[in-house]
């Protein structure tokens, strides 16, 4: 059966991709995903990891240790917790253009394990692929089965049909130069807009990537945007195959917004695996808060973010927010 394909025109029109599920399942959060943060939409959440000057993570901190502000204004904080047992929904989206082809086959492989160690009972996630079509493998689902499954139909799409230059289309399965339409920023606009926008609780999109985009309609700061509202953190697995190159400049950006980070691979899959080890102890080890913003106009505005630790560690953390419209 063809893979759903998804264009961003369809999405911006219908918002058609969570419906395009392989399954049956829909994608709603669970009733103990934070309902407080439901009841009160002027609560802003903040989840964020804490590590020392080598790296090492700090364990057991308080409200005490941070200094909050949003626009430069002191916010006082309400909840905080070092729980690292709240329900995750996670997206797994994989470039599968032709400048991928020599390392895809050991990225599934190994973001099947990854899912295996961190998806719990009471955690969700979902597979998109992309490359000259943004396609959803498998929707929501707790079901590591369902997931695996996900992983093994993603396949290196570059068109086909010989080299007409035209945005899009593709080289053929061999590439003899850069492979056309890479739709990295439709992607990430689409699992941020369509399917993470509507779950609550932790939220997180892990891009396995050379970094180039091609051919997306849409732009990265509409990317970027579309994983803030949505309370998104992006991690980006930065993989290139040495013939194409990579991109690292954006992707750091997308990723250092949002409270991620972006970890150059290069070629090399035992680094890949490393990495998933990294994102996983930070997944397990995040601190999470609510504010309750002394900024009560709901306009739809960007609110920068800033917190610190009164002992100087380092915190990683998303950038801002965009306030609620009502």
């Amino acid at each position: 059966m063809q893979m759903p394909t998804i264009t961003v025109m369809l999405a911006l029109m219908f918002g058609t991709l969570s419906c395009l599920a392989q399954d049956d399942q829909k994608p709603v959060a669970g009733p103990d995903q934070m309902p407080t943060f439901r009841k009160n939409v002027n609560l802003v959440s903040l989840f964020f990891n804490v590590k020392d000057k080598h790296g090492g993570f700090v364990p057991e901190l308080t409200a005490a240790n941070f200094e909050l502000r949003e626009d430069g204004k002191p916010q006082t904080i309400k909840y905080f917790s070092a729980e690292a047992n709240q329900p995750l929904t996670l997206g797994i989206m994989i470039d599968s253009s032709g400048s991928m082809q020599a390392m895809l086959p050991e990225e599934k492989v190994l973001a099947a394990d990854f899912l295996r160690q961190v998806i719990t009972d009471k955690d969700l996630a979902f597979i998109i692929s992309f490359d000259i079509s943004v396609d959803l493998l498998q929707d929501l689902t707790t079901d590591m089965r369902l997931l695996r499954a996900g992983l093994e139909k993603a396949r290196i799409n570059v068109g086909g049909g010989g080299s007409t230059g035209i945005p899009g289309i593709g080289q053929g399965p061999f590439p003899v130069s850069h492979p056309k339409g890479t739709l990295l920023y439709d992607a990430v606009y689409l699992g941020s807009n369509d399917i993470l926008s509507k779950q609550v609780g932790r939220k997180a999109m892990i891009i396995l990537t050379d970094g180039v985009d091609q051919g997306s309609r849409l732009k990265l700061r509409d990317a970027l945007e579309a994983a803030q509202k949505a309370d998104v953190i992006c991690y980006v697995l930065l993989l290139f195959d040495p013939r194409f190159g990579s991109d690292m400049s954006d992707m750091n950006h997308l990723a250092e917004e949002t409270g991620g980070r972006a970890i150059s691979i290069g070629s090399h899959t035992d680094n890949l695996s490393k990495a998933f080890k990294q994102i996983s102890d930070e997944l397990r080890t995040q601190y999470s808060l609510g504010y309750t913003s002394t900024n009560d106009k709901h306009d739809g505005g960007f609110r920068k973010i800033e917190l610190k630790s009164k002992e100087g560690y380092k915190v990683q953390a998303r950038k801002g927010y965009y306030a609620r419209v009502e």
